[in-house]
């Protein structure tokens, strides 16, 4: 019985003396980790040039969270070979390269919210740590905040903030391709802070980095910039970026067969593209391609030229968009005709009522080249005898789209007969005959919004609606200080305006190689209520600076200087917060 006494009591002292964690009982533990001390001299100047490695030592067991998305160096090191801990908790960091550090330049690594400790989940945030190599510690910063200028809804969750600012030292030649020198992350309330900087001149740029690789990839992350260079002989507090989407690229993509003929994509937004046929068997062949489109259809009757009735035949096309001006580009596919392509029109109003005073309007997924609407009838339900006059017309904005006005009455039902082959496409009709009834609302179901605009943009604008999953349900393309929209549905809307500076009927994306600014963007710092029969009135000033996730906006003050000390987390976050709620616009960009 002794002997059984003697080994539960030793087994039970090892359990306790091998398990790592927090004690039973007492308050809980709210401290984030605490830096001690590392493999670096303590006036970390002076680091030897081959050191390849650099280990951090803390108060308690530590696990790092995403640490490659969190860890930014700067200036980038290559080569990096390890990082310590990645599965089990320590009490260390180690990070190994492989690479002979720069001469005279102060590296700095930031953490983010990348540390972690491992009972409790307490987060020790912006973590920096820096060094040099020659003989004094770079101290200079910029800070500011960095706006999504088309953000509706805040991130939150696998959406989360990955936005970045980057400085590129200014040379004869920049590379953008590669990561910028200095690169910070952008906290999840906007802010950002590049520390340990040297004296000269940089280029800055923020940009969405969606893909983690801390290089801005045109046309698939948003991105915001300066022109001009920035002068950094002291530390600069207060420079807000905001981002805007960017332009893309153009170059051909894909093809493939649609109803009616060929669809050949490209990215980006071409101006105008050249396509030619090269096949013999396709005489006669039609090219439609609306300006900034990323696609052109190339219409053809495949029945008519034997193409891909039995078997997949191979279509050759040419284009001119490539990387060499003023050349010709030829594609192919494997093209197989498919029967269940018939010409065929539906109603955009997919069964709901159709508003007061609007028109009835009639889809294809053909291009309507033609109509004859002398065939067709319109009638109220039941009476047959009665045809009501109306008129009806291709879309002048959109020709896949056919548009019949008339005096239709709130509360009536209607029938709208359209007969075979009345409907034409270049190479076909509309093969069966359609009956459409839809029904007019009330006016009761609906209501009223006007606009007033206070510096409002002196070139034409896009005001949009925008319902509960960011769509353009209503929009107006229009120009002065008011705006009214008579007949809408009832319900909650997120108001944007895309300004066409340029009056070229198209909102331009930013430019970052071209240093071309996007267009200019507002969005209505809060959501409008449309209640039936209800007119609501609105009142904004474009200069307003408060936004959907910060109504109250923000008022400009002097900023004080940020501290450079990696150990003084405290004074940082307390700079940060004063930064974060007294932002001094230095420089506007849009």
């Amino acid at each position: 019985m002794k002997r059984f006494l003697l080994l539960f009591v030793i087994c039970f002292l090892v359990h306790s003396c091998a398990r790592v964690g927090s004690p039973v009982g007492g308050p809980k533990d709210t401290l984030a980790p605490r830096f001690l001390s590392s493999n670096i001299d303590t006036t970390r100047i002076n680091v030897k040039r081959d050191i390849h490695e650099l280990r951090l030592d803390f108060d308690e067991y530590i696990t790092l969270k995403d640490i490659n998305k969190n860890l930014i160096i700067s200036p980038p090191i290559k080569n990096i070979k390890r990082i310590l801990p990645s599965n089990i908790a320590n009490k260390f960091i180690l990070i190994q390269w492989a690479d002979t550090l720069q001469a005279n330049t102060t590296y700095n690594f930031n953490f983010g919210n990348s540390i972690v400790d491992n009972n409790e989940s307490n987060i020790l945030r912006y973590f920096n740590f820096a060094f040099s190599t020659g003989d004094k510690l770079d101290d200079l910063y910029v800070s500011g905040e960095v706006k999504d200028a088309m953000e509706i809804k805040k991130k939150t969750g696998s959406n989360e903030n990955k936005l970045v600012v980057g400085l590129y030292q200014v040379k004869d030649t920049i590379n953008y391709r590669q990561k910028p020198y200095y690169i910070t992350k952008v906290d999840e309330d906007g802010y950002y802070e590049l520390n340990y900087l040297s004296p000269g001149k940089y280029k800055i740029i923020a940009f969405d980095d969606d893909n983690g690789n801390s290089v801005y990839d045109p046309g698939k992350e948003k991105v915001g910039f300066q022109k001009e260079a920035i002068n950094i002989d002291k530390s600069i507090s207060g420079l807000n970026l905001k981002v805007y989407p960017s332009k893309k690229a153009v170059k051909y993509s894909e093809m493939k067969e649609i109803a009616g003929g060929v669809l050949m994509l490209f990215e980006g937004h071409p101006e105008d593209v050249k396509v030619q046929s090269l096949n013999d068997k396709i005489k006669d062949v039609k090219i439609t391609h609306t300006p900034k489109s990323d696609s052109v259809r190339i219409w053809f009757d495949a029945v008519k030229s034997d193409v891909g009735q039995t078997v997949n035949e191979k279509l050759v096309f040419s284009h001119n968009l490539g990387l060499k001006k003023d050349s010709i580009y030829n594609v192919s596919l494997q093209y197989k005709y498919n029967k269940k392509n018939a010409m065929d029109i539906v109603s955009d109003n997919d069964g709901a009522s159709l508003a007061p005073n609007s028109e009835f309007r009639i889809s294809s997924d053909y291009m309507i080249d033609k109509i004859d609407p002398s065939k067709w009838t319109l009638n109220i339900k039941g009476d047959s005898i009665n045809t009501i006059p109306f008129k009806a017309r291709i879309s002048e904005t959109n020709p896949y789209k056919i548009l019949i006005q008339s005096d239709f009455v709130s509360g009536k039902n209607y029938q709208l007969t359209i007969p075979k082959e009345t409907v034409s496409s270049f190479f076909t009709k509309n093969t069966q005959s359609k009956r459409f009834d839809f029904d007019v609302a009330k006016i009761d179901q609906f209501g009223s919004l006007e606009f007033t605009l206070t510096n409002a943009p002196t070139s034409s604008y896009w005001i949009q609606l925008l319902d509960s999953s960011d769509k353009a349900v209503y929009q107006k393309y229009t120009k002065g200080n008011k705006v009214k929209f008579d007949i809408l549905k009832p319900q909650e809307y997120v108001v944007r305006i895309l300004v066409d500076n340029n009056e070229n009927k198209y909102w331009d994306e930013a430019d970052f190689a071209n240093e071309v600014f996007a267009e200019d963007a507002y969005i209505f710092y809060k959501k409008v209520i449309v209640r039936g029969l209800w007119e609501t009135r609105e009142e904004w000033d474009l200069k307003d600076t408060r936004s959907l996730d910060n109504p109250k906006g923000t008022t400009a003050s002097a900023v004080p200087p940020a501290t450079t000390s990696a150990e003084t987390e405290t004074v940082k976050q307390n700079v940060k917060t004063e930064i974060k709620s007294n932002t001094a616009v230095l420089t506007p960009v849009k």
